[in-house]
């Protein structure tokens, strides 16, 4: 154990300055009010790894060798007093306090060679004090750690608790409901694992009066909790037909066109996968299961067909949906640029392609008010193989040349612009987009039977 010097002892703090003998007790009384404002001084008690933070007592304590009594005035405002209280060692354990140099005060850390200093009573405690701000206290004790503090009781179960339902029934007409909410034995304000049910929650109520059937049941999500929801906040028919349209699902626009050299009788088979289903198809298809359609037609030279039967003559059949919707557009896959860039650009992409002027004129015009929405757009053609993963094509004509060019498109803001700098029009415009979508010299060849599917699909 490190010794101190005689300067450890009493008579080596400093003494009192004279002009405290001439101050008045006012001065006194001013002196102690400003002591009390002052900035409290924080204590760190570390035990082995484990550390807490106190205020920083006054004093040391006097304790008697042989009864191990605490003799001081107040208890919590005494050192030993409080490093005992937090580790609790056993009445036999040796139990020393130490202050390494480098948290004492400079006067005290003159006074040894090693790297602590021990804690030996009241005049070493007020040597290490003097004009630190805080202090670090390490406990060396052969003691068990000190228990962990017994968490906080849980409050009380929420068994009952008041509800109000302000509904629109029509545009106009309000009714609000008051409703008093009971639980037996479940506590309604928190889970099993102490998560609060509690917040801003959007979805569905059903209210049901049938007969002697009267219930209330609501199914719904929280909202964010960092949004700010005015307390007026409240849903109305209006809003409710906009969310409707919002929330409608991803559609993909796509058009099959058959070209043959002479007349042919054929039946198109439309085969989906489980993400998408057949929306809207014109003429109406054969549905033969949930996910798969048939067509019986007769196809003309020039691209006419006929659909015996609704007995309607057209030049393209819509077929809804393809691509797994988790498909995105992103600078490894695809390439951006303003919408002025965009329009000549696909025409030429297209011609690349193999498709004829009326052909491509007609892709631009069915799509036209899609693509002007947008100030920046991002697009991206899918290979032949992501699509059939979709939809499988299948015709009782043999041989068959399939073009399938399925175009996905999303709008960019000036901001998200900047994540497509090495995917711009310039590298789109390298692009072999014929080895991209799996093209066919063949598909050119006007003595061949051939498909021609062309797809859009705008992703948000």
């Amino acid at each position: 154990m490190l010794q101190f010097s005689p300067a450890s002892t009493a008579a080596a703090l400093p003494p009192p300055s004279i002009w405290d003998k001439l101050k008045g007790k006012a001065k006194d009384a001013d002196m102690r009010d400003r002591q009390a404002l002052a900035r409290q001084r924080l204590l760190t008690l570390a035990f082995g790894d484990m550390e807490t933070i106190r205020m920083l007592p006054n004093s040391y304590a006097v304790r008697h060798a042989l009864l191990s009594i605490v003799f001081c005035s107040s208890a919590s405002q005494e050192l030993d007093a409080v490093a005992r209280d937090w580790t609790k060692p056993p009445p036999d354990a040796p139990f020393i306090l130490r202050i390494p140099v480098e948290f004492a005060s400079i006067q005290a850390a003159r006074l040894v060679a090693g790297p602590y200093i021990y804690l030996t009573g009241e005049d070493s405690y007020q040597i290490a004090l003097m004009g630190v701000q805080g202090l670090r206290v390490e406990i060396v004790s052969e003691g068990p750690p000190p228990p962990d503090e017994p968490p906080p009781p849980p409050p009380p179960p929420v068994l009952e608790m008041p509800g109000t339902f302000n509904l629109e029934l029509t545009p106009g007409q309000h009714v609000a409901l008051d409703v008093n909410i009971n639980s037996d034995e479940l506590d309604m304000a928190r889970m099993e694992d102490g998560t609060m049910v509690d917040g801003m929650f959007w979805g569905k109520l059903d209210i049901v009066h049938a007969g002697d059937d009267h219930h209330l049941e609501f199914t719904g999500t929280r909202l964010p909790d960092n949004e700010d929801y005015k307390a007026g906040f409240r849903v109305d028919s209006r809003v409710m037909t906009k969310l409707a349209v919002a929330a409608k699902p991803v559609t993909a626009k796509c058009n099959l066109s058959i070209l043959t050299p002479s007349i042919q009788y054929c039946d198109v088979i439309l085969s989906f996968s489980a993400l998408w289903q057949p929306g809207v198809t014109w003429p109406p298809a054969e549905k033969l299961e949930d996910n798969k359609i048939k067509y019986f037609l007769r196809a003309h030279p020039g691209g006419a067909l006929e659909h015996f039967e609704t007995e309607i003559v057209t030049t393209a059949l819509p077929d809804p949906g393809m691509v797994d919707p988790n498909e995105y557009i992103a600078p490894r896959n695809g390439y951006a640029m303003s919408f002025r860039d965009f329009i000549p650009h696909l025409m030429d992409v297209l011609d690349q392609l193999g498709l004829s002027l009326h052909a491509r004129s007609n892709f631009l015009n069915n799509n036209m008010h899609a693509f002007a929405q947008h100030k920046n757009i991002a697009y991206r053609f899918l290979s032949q193989s992501k699509i059939a993963s979709a939809i499988d094509i299948a015709v009782t004509t043999d041989p068959c040349v399939f073009t399938r060019l399925f175009l996905i498109f999303r709008g960019l803001t000036d901001e998200e612009v900047g994540a497509f700098a090495g995917a711009t029009e310039k590298e789109a415009n390298t692009v072999n987009w014929r080895e991209t979508v799996d093209w066919q010299e063949d598909s050119k060849d006007p003595t061949l039977f051939r498909i021609l599917e062309t797809s859009v699909l705008e992703v948000t």
